[in-house]
């Protein structure tokens, strides 16, 4: 298929991508960013005994009835208790234990008594308010309860996720593997950092800028490398890394150019194309296909073409893999203040800044020009057949 609408793409990676199945156990520290392959159920009452929610007194709410500033009442001081420690003591009629937020509360004891409604006595303690049975009183197991499911499978793991499986004991999680992301960048131009340029040589932004997108996204990645214009490489290349790989991404070589490589390498490879060119600008000339049935995404070789499909070709493939709803772009409206006065026959995605419902352009929409990128959070859409749009139209905006 040549020339398709974004829509059709869409639809024709979803059909040919699959949500990786497989998993491995990982330590907890190693956790942070993965996704959950099964439910946790939490392995302890958390917390596990009963525990004071303040600094204050464990005491018997029945010793502090009418009990007020005027008129206090006196309870002797039987103990002191930190969180780490215990009391062997037990509260009786006319005792308090003097405790501290966290620590065991002692036998007997029914509430506790916050130490600033107090003298802070340390023998004796004058009672300055009454209290009611459990007040301030943390049960055991007022988190969560042992064999209660704490985190559902799906979930990505975050802080908070890390707090609770720490809380209950556990030193490794099982999580589905990762895509792993096989990329390649064409061109006997390109040159890596540190080396020098030659007549005619570039540095190549866009190989370092696709890995780093794809760490950004918490990704593994196989192997990435310049290939020269040569399909006989390319495609070596490819078949080296492929069986390791989930998902291979290119760039450049998409064209109709003697040097547009990638048709040569589709076709040494045997691979099934699937299209050639989405109807939209930047990055129109995309290839996609499959080889011994892993994705290929060609991606245009000019960097913002790049870059734009990246996130609108690249990154609903990867979200599905990895099982990562929240890697999708989310679209909003906002108020277009800079405007676009140049006409669209097809859809176009022009950088931008959004704030706030509002949106500007960062500076040149080029495909060749990759600084406007910087400090870029979304791409206003521009839709096929605008003949302009003025500052301030409301406008689509996907937000990056």
């Amino acid at each position: 298929m040549t020339g398709i609408l974004l829509t059709q793409a869409l639809e024709i990676l979803h059909q040919n991508c699959r949500k990786i199945d497989e998993t491995e156990y990982v330590s907890i520290e190693e956790a942070v960013g993965r996704v959950l392959a099964e439910d946790v159920h939490a392995l302890i009452d958390q917390p596990p005994f009963p525990r004071s929610p303040l600094d204050g007194y464990a005491l018997s709410a029945g010793d502090t009835e009418g009990s007020s500033k005027e008129r206090p009442v006196s309870l002797k001081v039987i103990d002191e208790v930190f969180a780490g420690g215990f009391s062997e003591r037990r509260i009786v009629p006319g005792t308090a234990i003097r405790i501290m937020t966290g620590a065991p509360i002692p036998d007997g004891a029914d509430c506790i008594l916050k130490q600033e409604d107090t003298d802070y006595g340390m023998d004796t303690v004058k009672i300055y308010t009454s209290l009611k049975p459990w007040q301030n009183y943390c049960f055991a197991g007022d988190d969560y309860k042992k064999g209660m499911t704490v985190i559902r499978a799906g979930a990505r793991i975050g802080a908070a996720e890390i707090g609770v499986l720490v809380g209950m004991g556990s030193t490794s999680v099982k999580v589905f593997r990762r895509p792993r992301v096989l990329i390649m960048s064409t061109g006997s131009e390109l040159r890596e950092p540190g080396e020098p340029l030659g007549p005619g040589q570039i540095y190549d932004s866009n190989l370092h800028m696709i890995t780093a997108q794809m760490r950004i996204w918490d990704m593994d990645i196989s192997a990435y490398s310049i290939v020269h214009d040569e399909p006989d490489d390319a495609a070596a290349f490819i078949r080296e890394h492929a069986g390791q790989s989930d998902l291979i991404v290119t760039t450049g070589g998409v064209s109709v150019g003697k040097k547009d490589i990638m048709h040569d390498v589709m076709k040494i490879l045997d691979a099934h194309q699937l299209f050639w060119k989405v109807c939209l600008k930047p990055g129109s000339p995309t290839i996609f296909g499959l080889y011994e049935g892993k994705p290929l995404i060609a991606l245009s070789g000019n960097p913002y073409g790049a870059a734009a499909n990246l996130h609108l070709l690249v990154r609903p493939v990867l979200a599905e893999m990895a099982g990562r709803p929240d890697l999708m772009p989310r679209k909003v409206r906002a108020v277009y203040d800079s405007g676009f006065l140049k006409s669209s026959k097809v859809t176009r995605y022009v950088r931008g800044v959004y704030d706030n419902g509002h949106v500007k352009t960062t500076g040149s929409n080029e495909s060749g020009v990759l600084s406007t990128m910087v400090g870029c959070n979304c791409m206003v859409i521009i839709p096929a057949g605008s003949t302009g749009v003025e500052p301030g139209e409301e406008m689509d905006v996907l937000l990056l």
